[in-house]
């Protein structure tokens, strides 16, 4: 649990547990030491009390009128002395705890903090052998217990002085190692991204400002790595495609021709062969054969290199490239938007275009066991985006890119552009996003 805390949590914790720390023990000094502290300050009035009884009674004793002198004696100790005579018919003796309610200026709660001493000192007064009454010591301890208050105050006044003080120094430093640690991992994050471009400033403590200026190193690495491989991606994916216009080259101009000639000679046999017998049946067989294995053949050539995009242009391609869709997949509802000013561009961009498109109706086809699908084609300033949409039951979890998208991706990334696939309301969507004028300098 603790290192789910924040750094600025894990320094000012331990200085607010301090502090409590620091008030609770306090609190417990004063409470021990308070009691023998109150003992030692009223024991010599304690004595005193002993003393003034015994003076009283022997003075007593000798009196002719032991009452008159007892009363003289009362009205010379006054109502604010702490030693009182209390005679017999007042009832109990008093005690210093029953003082020591609503102390002006401390609570309650602090005054049943400190454990009070024993300081309650009573010596009988007896006149003709008779106790009538005693004579008690009865401190008046508020000021006291105000002064220890104060005290108490004092202190937790000075630790969250101190306390606080200290805080201001740690969000201080804090905040200057924070703050580049925060840059350095938006920088790595970046980085994570693809984004090189943006370097990490470079501050804090020297070990952080040691780990940016690595880091914006890495970075410059990366970036050099990504050109690098990027240039390998471009390089690789038009030798494919130069690979793909020789072997469709290669079925056009030898298969094409031998597939015609089958065809041309089974119809003339055809013809010279009389319809009886036993010919006719395997005579339309073969026919019905060199037939599929033709629509086979050219659609081989339309995946291995769209001969017609050089000849109607990127927006009439992917126009028949639906229309072919909509007719091998008649129960999918097909809906799209092609923009018009695709027929401005070519190259690898329009290769990968119509790559794109194909392969993820591709899928659609054969794995999505969809009702509906949607295609958009559209440039956007600068952006040429594209988005391929069907309601069909998506992709397996964990399988976000099959071998056909990984071969797209990595067209894509030699353009640098972006493929993503993803899955949201109930439909599986396909979204590419090329930049025009990064992919026309690759050209």
């Amino acid at each position: 649990m603790w290192q789910r805390l924040s750094f600025r949590t894990q320094l000012f914790l331990p200085l607010g547990l301090s502090f409590l720390a620091a008030l609770a023990m306090g609190g417990v000094l004063l409470q021990t030491f308070a009691t023998g502290q109150l003992a030692d300050e009223n024991e010599p009035g304690r004595r005193s009390t002993r003393t003034v009884a015994i003076a009283l009674n022997d003075a007593l004793q000798a009196s002719d009128d032991p009452h008159k002198v007892l009363n003289a004696f009362v009205r010379s100790l006054g109502t604010s002395s702490d030693i009182q005579f209390h005679s017999v018919e007042a009832g109990p003796t008093p005690s210093i705890r029953d003082s020591l309610r609503n102390v002006h200026g401390v609570p309650q709660w602090f005054v049943d903090l400190i454990a009070i001493p024993d300081l309650d000192a009573a010596s009988p007064v007896i006149i003709d052998g008779k106790h009538i009454g005693d004579i008690v010591f009865l401190p008046n301890l508020s000021a006291d217990l105000f002064e220890k208050w104060i005290g108490l105050l004092a202190l937790a006044g000075f630790m969250a002085m101190l306390t606080a003080l200290t805080g201001v120094a740690a969000f201080a430093f804090s905040g200057s190692v924070l703050h580049p640690l925060q840059r350095l991992g938006e920088g790595l994050t970046r980085m994570r991204r693809g984004d090189y471009a943006g370097p990490i400033p470079v501050g804090g403590p020297p070990e952080i400002r040691q780990s940016c200026e690595e880091a914006n190193a890495l970075a410059a690495t990366l970036a050099r790595l990504s050109d690098d491989n990027r240039d390998l991606l471009h390089r690789l994916v038009s030798l494919q495609d130069e690979e793909r216009r020789a072997l469709a080259r290669e079925l056009h101009d030898e298969l094409g021709p031998l597939l015609f000639s089958i065809r041309a000679g089974s119809i003339a046999l055809s013809e010279a062969v009389p319809e009886a017998g036993n010919l006719g049946k395997p005579m339309q067989d073969m026919m019905r054969s060199v037939e599929a294995l033709q629509q086979t053949n050219r659609r081989i050539l339309d995946r291995l290199r769209p001969l017609y995009i050089e000849e109607l242009g990127l927006a009439a391609s992917v126009q028949t490239l639906l229309q072919n869709f909509s007719r091998q997949a008649p129960q999918i509802s097909l809906t799209e938007t092609v923009d018009p000013d695709l027929n401005a561009i070519g190259g690898p961009l329009a290769q990968t275009v119509y790559r794109v498109i194909q392969e993820a109706l591709t899928n659609v086809l054969r794995h999505a066991a969809a009702s509906t699908a949607d295609v958009q084609v559209v440039i956007s300033g600068d952006t040429l985006a594209i988005e391929i949409s069907d309601d069909g039951g998506g992709f397996p979890e964990g399988n976000v890119f099959g071998h056909g998208l990984t071969g797209m991706h990595e067209r894509v990334r030699a353009l640098r552009g972006s493929l993503s696939l993803l899955r949201a309301d109930e439909r599986t969507y396909v979204r590419c996003r090329l930049p025009l004028g990064e992919a026309r300098s690759l050209t």
